[in-house]
């Protein structure tokens, strides 16, 4: 086995270890199952619980990592940002959005509590967010001054200002000719702002320097592009079965993807030399940082 399959194993456990510790957490953190609620709570279960590869909440405890973060205190937040994920997957495929059937190999939230209920589901995962933040901060004693700066990095990342923002532009430029800089907006916002925050929450949380968060902060941009970069190129290139979602569905809309821009060859090209600036970017961090490497070469690599 060569050095880089070696490294590709101590990554994917790596994953693997940290999506149960997050799933675990995940679970204590949603609202029972209750008479009252039940299809709401289950809504918001199947919706959250999945089969997600917990990217976001493990590049915030990645982070954390890396500047010698010592506490539990980063899981609730860590949390948070995957219930932002996953609300904003829910939304995105209602029918007045992408009207997609499948997500992660299961038909979709509104496909099989109905659009009202989906919609709701959404609402709550948002809402549940930033109390599993507030409550992490009390239940952590993080410094009240340091919980308001990350939250409101947070709602930055998901509102107006990124994730929805990016999501308005991306429904707008369907079936229009765009050039780079707009597909460079639509993905630093609608995927990037969030990939960002996680990385940088994981920093702050973890009492970062001055040049440990500027670092982090220049690995985070350009990881968030390497990921969707390679989402675009699996939805041209991957099988439906690996996927867990429907394959070409960016062609027949229209969407204003990489590839559609500038081809499958120069995306992959695009995806690899930003994952060697994110990796170059971590230089003044040691070993603890391995992780965040790791993650940079997995990401251009992944088929799913």
């Amino acid at each position: 086995m060569g050095p880089l399959s070696t490294a590709m194993v101590v990554i994917q456990r790596y994953l693997q270890e940290k999506k149960e510790r997050i799933n675990a957490a995940l679970a204590a953190l949603l609202p029972p199952v209750d008479s009252q609620s039940s299809t709401l709570s289950q809504a918001m279960r199947y919706s959250l619980l999945g089969r997600g590869k917990r990217i976001r909440p493990i590049l915030a405890v990645a982070a954390f990592e890396a500047v010698d973060g010592e506490t539990e205190c980063i899981f609730p937040f860590a949390c948070a940002v995957e219930m932002v994920h996953a609300y904003s997957l829910i939304h995105d495929d209602l029918p007045a959005m992408d009207d997609d059937d499948f997500r992660r190999g299961r038909p979709t939230t509104h496909r099989l509590f109905g659009e009202a209920m989906a919609i709701l589901a959404g609402d709550a995962l948002l809402t549940e967010a930033f109390q599993a933040m507030s409550r992490g901060a009390l239940d952590h004693n993080v410094d009240s001054a340091l919980a308001i700066d990350i939250i409101y990095e947070i709602s930055l990342a998901a509102g107006a200002s990124g994730m929805v923002g990016g999501q308005a532009a991306d429904m707008e430029a369907e079936g229009r000719e765009v050039n780079l800089p707009t597909v460079d907006y639509i993905h630093t916002h609608k995927t990037g702002a969030l990939i960002l925050a996680s990385v940088r929450m994981g920093a702050k949380l973890g009492r970062a320097s001055p040049e440990q968060l500027e670092a982090i902060t220049r690995y985070g941009e350009r990881i968030g592009l390497v990921f969707q970069i390679v989402d675009d190129v699996l939805n041209v290139t991957g099988r439906k079965a690996k996927l867990g979602k429907t394959v070409g569905s960016d062609e027949a809309r229209k969407k204003a993807t990489y590839p559609a821009l500038v081809g499958v060859t120069e995306s992959n090209r695009l995806a690899e030399s930003l994952a060697e600036e994110a990796i170059a970017s971590l230089e003044i961090l040691g070993k603890p940082a391995d992780p965040l490497r790791g993650i940079a070469r997995y990401l251009v690599r992944r088929k799913s």
